[in-house]
């Protein structure tokens, strides 16, 4: 979800933009293990879907869009660490470029999306690693489960932040409810074409998706 300048106070929006560079700092760090000259491509090409995917947006409130995420799909197929670059990197250029979510709500923007939607994203495709591994079938289940929970708990983070310092003068009862309303129905749609989407790519090239490193190619192509 984007937010626009002026949804949070200035206090609220510096705390997150300090919490989004020490994340993205980390991710740094360690995303040069998982980056070399094969997996550098399809970090550039998950950063350009997520960039497409993102630009179909969702009124949710006033100042506030919902759209898919991209999190969970750029984990899986690139890696925590990459997948959340790659997330942070498509926010900035939106919001530099095509004023897709305020400046001032960067920080905030990378928190919910780059790194919670990212992170969790991750951890349940990670806990359902030997449902993925088992056979074509699991690891959609997997990529569907792990995109449809990102955004969702996406969308909760943005609750925090709201309610921490929310400045836009509408109920948190009612920001509640539009958010995690519309975005548990966004995020079937996540889940559909990121389960789509890595499907296709570990029908190719099994070798490339972050979440399969280890698993025999027969396994993941039943």
């Amino acid at each position: 979800m984007h937010m626009s300048d002026g949804l949070l106070d200035a206090r609220t929006a510096v705390l997150f933009a300090v919490v989004a560079i020490a994340g993205l700092a980390v991710a740094l760090v360690r995303a040069r293990a998982d980056l070399d000259d094969r997996t550098a491509p399809m970090a550039g090409l998950v950063a350009a879907f997520v960039f497409a995917a993102q630009m179909i947006n969702f009124p949710v409130l006033p100042g506030v869009s919902g759209h898919l995420l991209g999190g969970a799909l750029a984990a899986i197929l690139a890696g925590p660490w990459v997948g959340a670059l790659c997330v942070a990197i498509v926010l900035v250029v939106q919001s530099l470029l095509f004023a897709d979510g305020g400046l001032t709500m960067i920080g905030a923007n990378i928190t919910n999306m780059a790194l919670i939607g990212t992170a969790v994203g991750y951890l349940v495709a990670l806990a359902l690693r030997k449902v993925a591994t088992r056979s074509r079938a699991g690891l959609l289940v997997t990529a569907f489960i792990a995109a449809w929970v990102n955004t969702v708990v996406a969308a909760c983070g943005f609750l925090v932040e709201y309610a921490i310092g929310g400045a836009a003068g509408f109920g948190l009862a009612t920001v509640s409810v539009a958010m995690i309303g519309v975005h548990c129905l966004i995020g079937l749609g996540e889940g559909l074409i990121t389960a789509a989407t890595v499907g296709a790519v570990a029908s190719a090239r099994p070798d490339l998706v972050h979440l399969l490193r280890g698993a025999r190619r027969e396994e993941v192509a039943r």
